[in-house]
């Protein structure tokens, strides 16, 4: 009798690393330049407000295009549909280093946006293609891990470049260029051979929405709206503004709302014993809703770090146990569509969130922008408790 074969170590998979490489790639066009707005703004003459529309036409693209580009992995490939993909997040992001004034710089995110729209897609895509069962969940755990380290340390390298100048964090996305190579040359995945046509895909992802899933619909599109509108958008001019805040100050606080976040997430496992996704999602927006509004009255620099940590433990729970949520409410068979379209709607909060708190910003000021904020992760929250009931 032959032994058992011994589970092999997929963290150090060649392919799961390329993967990395797409997933850090998909968290990198916001997060890295954000701790940079306040001086943006300075330097080329515009307004808070206006300073927004970097997110707004870097994630416009993906409202459109993250179906779109499903389909056409589907039919063509993986392959033919995010080595283009990065190619243009990398030529296009680092050519905004050269942008002299505005509306260049909104012209290049805009085609930046046009290949990161599909990155964080494609990605799980990739993990669910290339493994099954518990391998398949251990890569998907640590492609999460990785993710949260983006997301935790492109603020504190954003900021510091800003330093420097503040067109220098978007050569960082030079990186995606090589990566864009190792996919095409390195990366061993199957492909698809039996394309579903585009009525089949959408009728399936029609016939899989009903009362509940609206409401995580709602959730998404609020989760984006109050992440990119409040807190990427006018946290760091509330640093600025109220406290002097350098940018390297801007990205460290930023961080670790992402630090906690990513603490919190790794252990959903263990809070899943003890409450429910529904109950978990809920005090999500609870603890939105408590960081957005205590966020403009702190008296302190430091002291902003409770209002960071809070929103973190929110977001912590929040992201795993809406989309723990959602895949249970699709088929099998129509699971990839569903939660493309999940992405369309979340790509609309990204979307309008910057432009919406932003009109709140020019009616009462930063203050009212936060305000606006908490009661929008309260209207959320009571969504969610009728929906979902």
């Amino acid at each position: 009798m032959n032994p058992p074969e011994k589970p092999r170590n997929i963290y150090n998979d060649s392919n799961l690393r390329i993967i990395y490489g797409i997933t850090l790639m998909a968290v990198m066009g916001v997060a890295i330049i954000t701790p940079a707005f306040p001086t943006i703004a300075r330097d080329l003459g515009i307004s808070a407000q206006q300073v927004g529309l970097l997110i707004t036409v870097f994630t416009l693209p993906g409202m459109l295009l993250v179906p779109v580009l499903g389909v056409l992995a589907d039919r063509y490939g993986r392959k033919r549909v995010v080595v283009p993909a990065l190619m243009l997040f990398g030529v296009a992001g680092g050519a905004c280093y050269f942008a002299q004034d505005f509306s260049t710089l909104l012209l290049l995110r805009f085609f930046q946006g046009m290949g990161g729209s599909s990155l964080g897609s494609i990605n799980t895509t990739l993990i669910g293609d290339l493994y099954d069962g518990k391998e398949r969940a251990a890569a998907m755990g640590y492609n999460a891990s990785v993710l949260s380290m983006g997301t935790a340390s492109y603020p504190l390298i954003g900021g510091g470049l800003a330093v420097i100048g503040w067109y220098y964090p978007f050569l960082v996305s030079l990186v995606a260029i090589p990566i864009g190579f190792a996919v095409l040359f390195k990366l061993k995945n199957p492909e698809p051979e039996k394309p579903e046509s585009m009525r089949k895909y959408l009728a399936g992802v029609w016939r899989s929405i009903n009362r509940q899933v609206v409401g995580l619909f709602f959730a998404s599109l609020f989760t984006f709206i109050i992440l990119y509108g409040v807190y990427l958008s006018f946290f760091p001019f509330l640093v600025e503004f109220s406290f002097g805040g350098s940018p390297a100050v801007i990205g460290l606080l930023m961080s670790s709302m992402s630090l906690t976040t990513a603490l919190t997430s790794s252990q959903l496992g263990k809070l899943t014993h003890r409450f429910t996704s529904k109950s978990l999602l809920l005090i999500g927006f609870l603890l939105y809703a408590i960081a957005i509004v205590i966020t403009p009255l702190m008296p302190h620099l430091w002291l902003l770090l409770v209002p960071c940590v809070i929103f973190g433990l929110g977001h912590g729970v929040n992201i795993p146990s809406l989309l723990t949520l959602m895949s249970g409410f699709a088929p099998l068979e129509h699971r990839a569509a569903f939660m493309s379209m999940n992405s369309m709607v979340l790509r609309g909060g990204q979307t309008i969130g910057p432009p919406l708190i932003g009109l709140f910003f020019a009616l009462g000021g930063i203050e009212a922008a936060f305000y606006a904020g908490s009661v929008l992760a309260l209207l959320t929250l009571l969504i969610l408790a009728i929906s979902l009931e």
